[in-house]
């Protein structure tokens, strides 16, 4: 099964000290040799995005810092697990490293395999 873990954090406008840093990268390393880390990614400060809104036929689009946001998206996992129950204990793995925040973990809809008819 896989799953998407969204890591939600308070706003960073600097990279994280090097020591963070190296332990994210280990656990990380650990996770793809280990097979249960499919993609990884961390997001750049809410400055440099946007949001882009689609409502009643109509397309906004907000560019960033988010002000009304006091927590924004800091990136993103793809997991491989056999369990919703597995997915759960790696990503409280992870946020013992990442430190404070929240992961929205969502599994993924995959498409049966085989021929189609």
């Amino acid at each position: 099964m896989k799953f998407l873990s969204i890591y939600v954090t308070p706003e960073r406008n600097s990279p994280p000290p090097l020591e963070e840093m190296e332990r994210m990268q280990k656990l990380v390393e650990d996770g793809m040799k280990a097979g249960f880390l499919i993609q990884v990614e961390g997001c750049l400060p809410s400055k440099l995005g946007a949001r882009v809104r689609q409502a009643d036929g109509r397309t906004t689009v907000t560019d960033g810092p988010f002000a009304e946001a006091k927590e924004v998206v800091g990136g993103f996992a793809i997991l491989n697990a056999a369990s919703r129950e597995e997915a759960i204990q790696i990503t409280k793995d992870f946020l013992q490293v990442a430190g404070d925040g929240m992961c929205e973990l969502r599994q993924l809809y995959e498409a049966p395999s085989g021929p189609s008819a």
